[in-house]
């Protein structure tokens, strides 16, 4: 396979390396550059430990070719250092007790953070569907919902305080 030069903005940080042509960005991310928070589980899209934010847009890592992301933002779960929205999910995994193994988590996150920024006020059912793509083996979904509808909460009270 032909070796190319790559060039990704990942976590506000310009990347440049060289990878196989066909690489995905999972693997780029976890060898080339040492970013291991997205997990590499079951290679086949469907459990979403890789799960990474292309363009502010989740997408499985173990799928997504890194020739494709040429150029475009990809933001890991330590991207998100100092942001609000990601330290009250954060906080409420860890209070409802939604962490264990921790293999799962930084996608869980990832997807959560993303529906809670397009609906901020999610009912269980609309938390239920949009982590229908990320599997859990330890917790069990129902810390992982707590965790998630307490974090809206949270966000939703600093948001109107700030605004008082």
């Amino acid at each position: 396979m032909k070796s190319t030069r790559f060039s990704l903005l990942v976590n506000d940080r310009k990347r440049e390396f060289v990878a196989e042509s066909d690489a995905t960005l999972l693997t780029v991310l976890r060898d080339s550059l040492g970013i291991t928070s997205p997990k590499r589980g079951c290679n086949q899209g469907v459990c979403g430990s890789c799960t990474v934010l292309v363009n502010d847009r989740p997408q499985r890592a173990c799928l997504t070719l890194a020739a494709t992301c040429q150029d475009k933002r990809v933001t890991t779960i330590e991207g998100f250092a100092g942001d609000s929205l990601m330290t009250a999910l954060q906080d409420q995994f860890q209070r409802c007790g939604a962490v264990q193994c921790g293999f799962c988590t930084s996608g869980v996150l990832i997807s959560a953070y993303k529906l809670l920024c397009e609906s901020p006020e999610p009912t269980a059912k609309e938390v239920k569907a949009n982590l229908s793509g990320n599997i859990c083996r330890c917790t069990g979904y129902q810390k992982i919902l707590d965790g998630v509808l307490k974090a809206a909460e949270e966000h939703r009270s600093e948001r109107e305080s700030e605004r008082d």
